[in-house]
């Protein structure tokens, strides 16, 4: 068991240091709009990845029986990834309205971190793979699995929190200028990525 618990904590913070679209939103809303916002962002991932390992462990045949269901899911990432890309890109500083209502704005940034996380097609992946290691190579069994998986989306969790906080900690030397150099290149990364989805999905 402690071996689970710590090769899992271990794989969750690898997991948050692949550079992708959850890793430059945290930063970029953190600082323009606080720790909390990061946080609110992470609870979102926190949901989607909880529901990515109960699919990983006991299987995805309680899904919807749809035609080519992952090829939708990676469309709406695509589409999702595209908005914010060229959003970001364009304006450098979305003036987007955000809810003023504290249940409103928690909903706002929650469903932003669920969606980044949820419509990457590669993330669902990269936790079946995982599920798929632990058992075969490493023979863990179901208590050692769980317990391996609960350490991973925790660490996920806190490690995301704590980007938040230490962006918005070094948010003195995010000049006007170098927001909208940052929020551009994140921008970009969203829309490379989008690529990607749609390489691997639909044209390898």
């Amino acid at each position: 068991m402690i071996e689970a618990l710590f090769y899992g904590t271990l794989t969750g913070i690898a997991l948050c240091l692949t550079f992708g679209t959850v890793f430059f939103s945290l930063i970029q809303n953190s600082v323009d709009n606080g720790f909390r916002t990061g946080v609110k962002i992470a609870l979102g991932v926190f949901v989607s990845d909880i529901i990515f390992v109960f699919c990983a462990i006991f299987g995805t045949t309680f899904l919807p029986d749809i035609s080519n269901f992952q090829h939708w899911i990676a469309a709406g990432g695509i589409v999702f990834l595209l908005i914010l890309g060229v959003n970001n890109f364009i304006n450098g500083q979305p003036n987007i309205a955000y809810p003023k209502t504290r249940f409103g704005n928690l909903l706002y940034y929650f469903t932003t971190g669920f969606l980044l996380n949820a419509l990457n097609p590669v993330n669902f992946i990269t936790w079946v793979t995982i599920a798929t290691y632990i058992r075969s190579n490493l023979h863990y069994h179901m208590g050692q699995v769980t317990v391996f998986f609960t350490a991973s989306v925790i660490a996920v969790f806190l490690v995301e929190c704590a980007i938040a906080f230490y962006a918005n900690k070094l948010k003195r030397f995010f000049t006007p200028k170098v927001v909208l150099i940052f929020n551009r290149v994140t921008g970009i990364v969203f829309i490379l990525i989008a690529g990607q989805i749609a390489y691997t999905t639909f044209l390898k």
